[in-house]
Formats: C-alpha cells, sequence, structure tokens
C-alpha cells in the first residue's frame, strides 16, 4: 500500500517486506519537534508533559518494550538529535527549551542522515529493522532552506511519515510537500498537546502489536482524536 493511499477511514500502513521473524527486529520511532521561540510558555510545557506521559504509557507496554526504539529531534534555528536511537526503556526525557526560529530543512536533512545511520537493513547475515515511524510536529512557518529536503525525502520514502501542523500560523501545505499523511491541531492549548501525545503513543504501542503478531501485513493505527483534524 502506498503513503498516497493511506487512510484514516481504512487506517493502515505498510511495513517492511522482507518475511523474518517480527522478535528479532525494531520498531524505530522518531519524535521531530519544533521548539523554535514562538512554542514559548504553555505550549513547549505541555510538549515536556506530554513527553513524559508518552514514555510513562510505552514503558509500561510489553509489546512496546519489546520492539521499540526511540529517537528525539528537535529544531529551532538548528537541528539537533537530543535522543539517538535508544532501547525504549533506557530512553529518559530530554530537556526542551523554546528559542529561535523554525530550521524545518535542518532538522528533515538530520533525520534523512540518523535514519540512514540508525535503522538496520536486512542482508544476508543480519535481519533489518521494521520501517521506521515518524512523527513531526511544528507550529510555524520554516525560516531556512526547506523545500529541497522535503523534496527529497518525500521521494525516499525513509518511513511511515506522520506530520502535525500545530496552531494556526503552521502551514499544512508545507507538510504536504514532506508527507501525505498531515494532520491539524486548530491551537497549542495544553489540552490539543496533550491529546496529540497520547494519540503518538497509541500509535507506537498499536503498530508494535501490528508488527509482531502480523509481520509483514499492514498495522491498524487508532483514530486521531476530535482535536486532531485529517488534512484532505
Amino acid at each position: 500500500m502506498s503513503e498516497s493511499n493511506y487512510s484514516f477511514d481504512n487506517p493502515t500502513l505498510p511495513l517492511a517486506a522482507s518475511p523474518v521473524d517480527a522478535g528479532m527486529r525494531r520498531l524505530p520511532v522518531y519524535l521531530v519537534l519544533d521548539c523554535s521561540g514562538s512554542m514559548t510558555g504553555a505550549p513547549i510545557e505541555a510538549v515536556r508533559q506530554g513527553m513524559k506521559t508518552l514514555l510513562g504509557e510505552l514503558k509500561s507496554d510489553p509489546q512496546a518494550l519489546e520492539t521499540v526504539f526511540l529517537s528525539v529531534i528537535t529544531f529551532d534555528t538548528t537541528a539537533r538529535q537530543v535522543v539517538p536511537l535508544t532501547e525504549l526503556m533506557l530512553v529518559k526525557e530530554p530537556p526542551f527549551e523554546a528559542t529561535g526560529t523554525t530550521a524545518l530543512g535542518a532538522a528533515l536533512r538530520l533525520l534523512s542522515d540518523c535514519i540512514d545511520k540508525e535503522v538496520r537493513q536486512t542482508t544476508a547475515t543480519q535481519k533489518g529493522d521494521w520501517k521506521p515511524l515518524i512523527f513531526l510536529m511544528t507550529d510555524g512557518a520554516p525560516t531556512d532552506k526547506w523545500a529541497d529536503a522535503a523534496d527529497a525525502i518525500k521521494t525516499k520514502k525513509p518511513g511511515n511519515f506522520i506530520a502535525c501542523a500545530a496552531g494556526s500560523q503552521a502551514d499544512e501545505e508545507t507538510l504536504k510537500r514532506i508527507t501525505n499523511i498531515v494532520v491539524k491541531l486548530h491551537d497549542l492549548q495544553p489540552e490539543a498537546l496533550k491529546q496529540f501525545f497520547q494519540w503518538v503513543s497509541a500509535s507506537v504501542a498499536t503498530t508494535s502489536t501490528g508488527v509482531a503478531n502480523r509481520g509483514d501485513a499492514p498495522v491498524a493505527l487508532p483514530p486521531p482524536p476530535p482535536e486532531i483534524i485529517i488534512v484532505p
């Protein structure tokens, strides 16, 4: 199933095609989070609390503990990988500070590089990882050269990529340049951001169970809560 055929009415994600034992493969999860200055105050605090909740929920899920490896990339004026791809149980909450501008292009280039370095491919002697699950959240327009990076990552299709336009200043069309799977939060209120992180947690848990139980069969994601609108 191609990314362009993804539908939340029939919510399935394509997985890696190689028929090998799911128990021997990792599910890489990448969170790419906007920490620019416009997130100052309640929004960045909601991100902190959302990450705490996400880690707590996933670490209480036996199947997620078995399969999930998590990475966190943040971006403001620059992009940085604050958590390299790490076994879920060993992940600690990274510090989040809101500052600077919105280097979306730098974040996408860093994401692509990290996936190239960290995600194992199937070889004659090694079972590869499952296709990464990627969540990107931004609340504003990019301030660096982002278009070429967006086109490159959409062409490359490094994973199952879901982008969230958070608040009125975020442009869904910019995110459509990156992935066809875009959702919208109409505001940056703490409750809306909380719901987003809870949905990400549920999506990761559902996917980890799916790859373990059904292997290469498509995995259903939970429908998003009312605070999250699907961008057609």
